[in-house]
């Protein structure tokens, strides 16, 4: 499990660029926490949260050449798998739990979900929507799975199990009692309002708690 979707990058000049979803999370997650970050990939959101909020950051990552990256990096990462490995980690053993660009490659999302909202006070989600009008025009033009910017592989090499929309995932939280903090919604890289955001939105962030 990693960041691995290429979207639009921001940040200061002198810093490393992040995508714009994990910039987002950045700028919410307060200073000094103590910040889980699962599929963590080479790091670039915990060097970002170490160096701008003071976090004691820690990460797990399945790839081991990312694992490896990132360690060298001088950043607290292990190498594990989500779908088991979270069980090990005790209740509330951080303020922030991340989760970003990874839920729809889980193999048991509620599982997944459970878990890191029994791990963190907070857990922030990020995913791609599958109901974005350019992916749903793609699919009614060429009747084959798309292949996006956002999205960039075959169906057959992808590792998206779970194909999600903002409206089920907005359903899927009210199911399963999760409260929404906050939600920020995205396309183009750019922020965009959350009016018809299931339709507009290429991917979205959610700020959650239990």
């Amino acid at each position: 499990m990693t960041h691995h979707y290429p979207t639009t990058q921001v940040g200061p000049a002198n810093s490393e660029a992040l995508r714009v979803d994990l910039a987002k999370i950045a700028a919410h997650v307060p200073e000094n926490a103590r910040v889980l970050d699962v599929g963590c990939g080479d790091g670039a959101l915990m060097a970002e949260l170490q160096a701008k909020k003071g976090v004691d950051a820690r990460g797990m990552e399945i790839d081991p050449e990312e694992v490896e990256k990132a360690v060298a990096r001088g950043l607290s990462v292990v190498q594990g798998d989500a779908n088991r490995d979270l069980a090990d980690y005790p209740d509330k053993a951080f303020d922030v739990a991340i989760l970003s660009q990874t839920l729809q490659t889980a193999q048991r999302p509620h599982w997944l979900l459970n878990q890191l909202l029994r791990i963190g006070e907070q857990a922030f989600v990020s995913f791609p929507n599958f109901a974005y009008w350019r992916m749903r025009l793609s699919l009614l033009r060429n009747g084959r799975m798309p292949v996006t910017r956002h999205l960039p592989v075959n169906w057959y090499e992808t590792p998206n199990i779970h194909h999600l929309t903002v409206n089920d995932f907005r359903d899927f939280l009210r199911d399963h009692n999760v409260r929404v903090e906050d939600r920020w919604y995205f396309a183009n890289g750019r922020e965009i309002g959350g009016s018809n955001a299931n339709w507009r939105a290429e991917h979205a962030v959610f700020q959650l708690s239990r």
